[in-house]
């Protein structure tokens, strides 16, 4: 018969420094393999909400377009002209412009916020309004905000609507304005949606409806995503637009790119001299106002870069956006805004007929121009983004 040695008696039983290390390790790499797929599970149902957004926007699209007859444009309600305020009128390239998101807002359920807008006056009318829309243009709405996406940080641009208080409300989702940089010279532009100008579609000679829509509903985008601006010029980001500050070339909408700026029309050689400028110049913007990055940053404004953008390039391309704003003000002049997004390999859009499709960004150039174009004859197919 064996006896315990003195020493073993009462002795605790537990684990060892080594046991509970390996534990540890064993946990960690479980946490490791495991942390992906949550995260991955995490951004399938951000995403899944952001779709559920854009086919929201795109059915509110298609309603309004059954009742009124026609898709609602970026229009200008022409306010006075006063030179002591620069943020308080209608101009022709956008500034002061009523967005389609605006107009929409009794289809998306947000008839609170739309009954508050004063659509008499212009929706930068600082100076004549006193503020009373305020609460309305500042107000987050979840449908024009993507999950994915961070929010969108600072002050709303320029008017300060509120002083100290008017934060940018945010707005991932833009209109399509199609393969142009320049849609306001034309009273039947390429995309869905246009600017107008010097009276063109006040008296129903441009409005656009389905009948107009000669590539079909389901070949043509309505609305698509984009990354908010990072509101930080002192860093490059995709969706900044680079203000090269001045016409350049044939660059210009007024210098002889073709009437609209529209492409193919433009011609690839000048594109992708363009593209390649907007590319040089990105350096050389940062830390000044040429580096904008306020994309997205309301919904109110119907001007490209706050809720209007083209289709010129595929989502996140390695080319920047770009800005042809002589004085570096804000976005309203020639401009090239893409889609962007947080979603690995690509973007959502939201199509002419309501439904929300996928484009990679490995989508060739063409192709994007060509789903952007409402009447340009091509034929697409789905493997082809």
């Amino acid at each position: 018969m064996r006896f315990k040695n003195r020493l073993d008696i009462g002795r605790p039983v537990g684990f060892t420094l080594i046991e509970l290390l390996v534990v540890i390790a064993i946990i960690a790499v479980l946490i490791a393999l495991l942390l992906p797929a949550v995260q991955s599970a995490r951004e399938a149902a951000r995403r899944a909400q952001c779709v559920n957004n854009l086919k929201q926007l795109g059915l509110a699209f298609a309603n309004y377009e059954a009742n009124q007859g026609s898709y609602p444009m970026s229009y200008a309600q022409r306010a006075i002209w006063d030179p002591t305020n620069a943020c308080n009128t209608a101009e022709d390239s956008g500034w002061g412009d009523w967005s389609p998101q605006a107009q929409l807002m009794g289809y998306l359920e947000q008839n609170a916020v739309y009954n508050s807008l004063n659509f008499s006056i212009a929706s930068a009318a600082n100076g004549l309004d006193n503020g009373v829309q305020a609460t309305a243009i500042l107000t987050k709405v979840a449908s024009f905000l993507c999950p994915s996406s961070p929010p969108a940080i600072g002050l709303l641009y320029c008017c300060a609507i509120i002083p100290g208080s008017n934060t940018n409300p945010g707005n991932n989702y833009w209109g399509s304005v199609g393969p142009t940089v320049c849609p306001w010279l034309s009273a039947n532009p390429p995309g869905i949606f246009a600017i107008m100008a010097n009276g063109i579609g006040q008296s129903g000679t441009a409005k656009i409806g389905v009948s107009t829509i000669t590539d079909g509903t389901s070949n043509t985008i309505a609305f698509s995503e984009w990354r908010m601006g990072d509101f930080n010029q002192n860093q490059l980001s995709i969706q900044d637009a680079i203000d090269i500050k001045q016409n350049v070339g044939n660059f210009g909408c007024w210098n002889n790119m073709n009437n609209n700026s529209s492409m193919p029309g433009a011609g690839l050689p000048a594109f992708t001299a363009f593209l390649q400028t907007c590319a040089g110049a990105a350096p050389g913007t940062l830390g000044t106002k040429y580096n904008k990055s306020t994309l997205g940053s309301e919904w109110a404004q119907g001007m490209l870069g706050h809720t209007l953008g083209t289709t010129l390039l595929a989502p996140n391309s390695s080319y920047p956006n770009c800005n042809m704003e002589p004085w570096g003000g804000d976005m309203d002049a020639p401009t090239m805004l893409n889609m962007s997004s947080y979603h690995p390999g690509g973007a959502n859009m939201a199509m002419a007929d309501g439904s929300v499709r996928f484009v990679k960004s490995s989508t060739a150039m063409q192709v994007i121009w060509a789903l952007g174009s409402k009447a340009g004859g091509e034929v697409i197919s789905a493997d082809q983004y």
